[in-house]
């Protein structure tokens, strides 16, 4: 069901999903929460693992992996399928192996990373559950790591716009692989391989051809579930991550046409007003047993709300609510309430307030006497 705020917003695909994603604000939402194959979207998945082990320093982007039988071209199951174009017993940089799933949407390096990283396809996709799990996806299951369809690949679009957010914001370091436009393997192993890779080059995802701001993430399509598109773009410093999925569209040309068209819908009819900044002085807390007696609010990112640019912040309320009082000790960090933006009475956005300095307990003999203060009435 599309959201009544944005019903005017049309399009083939069976699901749509558009989110700011300073705010979290929901611009447009259609069947986003019906499990669907996401076909090689669930590449994303795969890739976010594999970018937890190097952030924990267990690979490097120059460590090679080897490649198997399984995902060797010749296998049957590469012939109509996205690939590198692998030979069995050869090697590739880690490196390669993103770029490789990234650009072309090599479904046999997703079977490399698997089966490096976990032992087996199936090992990994018990990884790639997990971490779904830990990052707020509770719907998504996944049958293999390359998105070939198999019954247990089912994602939301809503998640897999959590995939994506998750992505943006924990991986700085290799989220621009993602704006990658053509991608040139250079260790082919058969002659057949260096041939066809001549002309496999340039990214499924045409929207980085036809949108400035566009800077990822993944295109899907299979000849079941249809076209579908993860994708975000950074336009005058406002990010905005889109997901179609069930486009029944002619190729990707037409699918990066009907994203692009999604996103222009969100920056055309939606704008953003910041209320406060990482680090502002929000409100007091009161604090019970504390050397102070009380503990400065924030919060630890911008707190932004999206409006429609017809109505702006008309009819916005901002609201704090707190433990009052908290009871020391009360570290720097800890989440101390939160602040609920309503417009016209309905809930725009929530974040946590955490507090900004560290308030530590009084001394025996000070908890003693604000004890009988209380009991008296006289504080």
């Amino acid at each position: 069901i599309t959201t009544s705020a944005h019903a005017d917003f049309s399009t083939r695909a069976k699901s749509a999903f558009l989110i700011d994603y300073d705010s979290g604000a929901e611009i447009v939402a259609k069947n986003a929460d019906t499990l669907m194959p996401p076909s090689s979207m669930i590449k994303l998945m795969t890739l976010a693992v594999l970018f937890d082990e190097i952030e924990s320093g267990h690979l490097t982007m120059d460590d090679r992996l080897t490649v198997s039988e399984n995902a060797d071209y010749e296998n049957p199951m590469w012939y109509p399928a996205s690939k590198i174009c692998l030979v069995a017993g050869q090697t590739l940089s880690v490196r390669d192996a993103i770029l490789g799933l990234i650009v072309l949407s090599g479904g046999d390096a997703s079977v490399v990373v698997a089966e490096n990283l976990a032992g087996s396809e199936s090992a990994f996709t018990e990884m790639m559950q997990r971490k779904a799990r830990a990052i707020g996806m509770p719907k998504s299951t996944f049958g293999n790591a390359s998105g070939l369809p198999n019954p247990n690949n089912l994602m939301t679009s809503r998640e897999l716009a959590t995939l994506a957010t998750h992505i943006i914001s924990d991986y700085p370091n290799l989220y621009p692989l993602f704006a990658t436009k053509r991608f040139q393997f250079e260790e082919y192993q058969s002659d057949w391989c260096r041939e066809w890779g001549r002309t496999h080059t340039v990214s499924y995802n045409k929207l980085l051809f036809i949108m400035p701001g566009a800077d990822g993430l993944k295109t899907g399509h299979t000849d079941d579930g249809g076209y579908g598109m993860v994708a975000s773009a950074s336009i005058g410093g406002r990010r905005l991550v889109g997901v179609i999925n069930g486009f029944n569209g002619k190729n990707h040309d037409a699918l990066a046409a009907e994203m692009k068209k999604l996103l222009e819908y969100g920056y055309a009819n939606t704008m953003n007003h910041t209320f406060y900044n990482a680090g502002d002085n929000i409100v007091k807390v009161p604090v019970w047993y504390g050397r102070d007696a009380d503990v400065v609010a924030t919060v630890e990112k911008p707190f932004v709300v999206t409006v429609d640019k017809t109505n702006g912040t008309k009819g916005v309320r901002v609201v704090a609510r707190y433990n009052d009082p908290v009871i020391a000790p009360v570290m720097a960090g800890d989440n101390v309430g939160e602040i609920i933006a309503y417009q016209d009475g309905r809930e725009i956005a929530r974040a946590p307030l955490v507090a900004q300095n560290t308030v530590k307990k009084t001394i025996l003999f000070g908890r003693l006497i604000k004890n009988i203060r209380v009991i008296f009435g006289i504080d």
